[in-house]
């Protein structure tokens, strides 16, 4: 019943929404919203550490024997010597891998948010404080260090019959703030003579668009070299920083295939203004059989030395739906006019993605469907 009343509510927002979307889209965007500049991007980085200060709900050092090293090995540096104890046996530790994003141009000492995750058996990071911890990226050089207090914004809770509730996950967590950038990256782009725009969702005809629009106010300046990639030249004596700062705020009209996107788990279907649909007919409906077994007694006549046996009665009830229609969709139909069309059959969004394959199938569907 939950999911009839979310669909009838769907189909009810798409009929809304469908005066809007019968008129050819005039939305028009910035620059800097659409593409990404060559060299402006964030930087992976990764570290190993402990996490210490856990109440009971750490690494096992039997089945985690790498804790038990990482946590020696870390003791040694600080003057402990441990490696003639045997029984270290303490549920207070965690081995964690630590990740973080070094945003581009970041400046030495500035603060990073770092995620951190267990790596062995420990139940939970809630309240456990990070070691300091080096951050390393792609070429091996340490970039950052992090260290502080786990948050992990998860409940778990457990009962002594071994009963346990779990919100959320609560061997991840993070810790804003708490890295530190201890190198900058070398990226020097006030030198570039050239800079490249990557377009977020590659287009031949939103690529060109660009190039135009930015050589209406500086003429040259911008080619297109292939749906991703837009091509930039400041003109002569222009620093590339203003400007790609005054180009970024130029408008345009991006473009996009006809497609639709189905997630078959959530039963959501997405549909592009752009898709249009070919004459066909549509008719949906249900058949459903249901099949009731009851059970009854039969008793014996008086007298006839019989025996009492169990009998069962099979009741079999066929239902179809009924006041489904056929609509006919004309060659050229709008999105508008496919929701309408669905809409009137009563469909839920479930059926409606079975009716979508079956128009594509059937070559009446002018757009790429696109299965999640």
């Amino acid at each position: 019943m939950r999911f009839r009343v979310l669909s009838r509510l769907i189909l009810s927002s798409l009929v809304v929404l469908a005066p809007f979307t019968a008129t050819p889209a005039s939305a028009r965007s910035r620059i800097k919203d659409i593409v990404t500049f060559e060299g402006v991007r964030d930087n992976q980085l990764v570290g190993y550490g402990l996490v210490v200060g856990l109440n009971g709900t750490g690494d096992s050092l039997r089945n985690a024997p790498f804790t038990k090293q990482s946590l020696q090995s870390m003791l040694e540096r600080l003057g402990v010597n441990t490696r003639d104890a045997t029984n270290i046996d303490t549920k207070n530790v965690a081995a964690v891998m630590v990740t973080a994003r070094l945003p581009a141009f970041v400046a030495t000492g500035s603060q990073i948010d770092v995620t951190v995750s267990a790596a062995g058996d420990a139940k939970s990071l809630l309240g456990g404080t990070l070691m300091v911890t080096p951050l390393i990226g792609a070429d091996g050089e340490i970039y950052a260090v992090s260290q502080g207090t786990v948050q992990t914004g998860a409940v778990s809770a457990s009962g002594g019959s071994g009963s346990s509730v779990t919100r959320g996950v609560p061997t991840a967590g993070r810790i804003a703030g708490g890295g530190v950038v201890e190198r900058e990256l070398g990226f020097d782009m006030a030198k570039l003579g050239v800079m490249r725009m990557t377009l977020r969702n590659p287009d031949f005809t939103t690529s060109q668009r660009i190039a135009e629009a930015i050589n209406k106010t500086y003429p040259g300046a911008a080619a297109a070299d292939n749906p991703t990639i837009v091509t930039l030249k400041p003109p002569a004596g222009a620093r590339l920083v203003d400007f790609i700062t005054a180009i970024e705020q130029i408008e345009v009209q991006p473009d996009s295939p006809a497609k639709v996107v189905i997630d078959e788990v959530a039963g959501i279907v997405v549909m592009g203004d752009q898709v249009r649909i070919s004459t066909v007919a549509i008719a949906q409906g249900n058949l459903t059989i249901s099949v009731q077994e009851t059970p009854q007694v039969s008793q014996p006549a008086p007298f006839s030395q019989g025996q009492t046996a169990v009998t069962t009665q099979s009741n079999i009830k066929v239902d179809e739906e009924k006041g489904k229609k056929l609509i006919v969709l004309k060659s050229g139909a709008s999105l508008a006019t496919l929701v309408k069309g669905l809409n009137a059959l009563g469909v839920a969004p479930r059926d409606m993605i079975s009716i979508l394959q079956t128009i594509k199938a059937a070559g009446a569907l002018q757009a790429e469907i696109e299965v999640m």
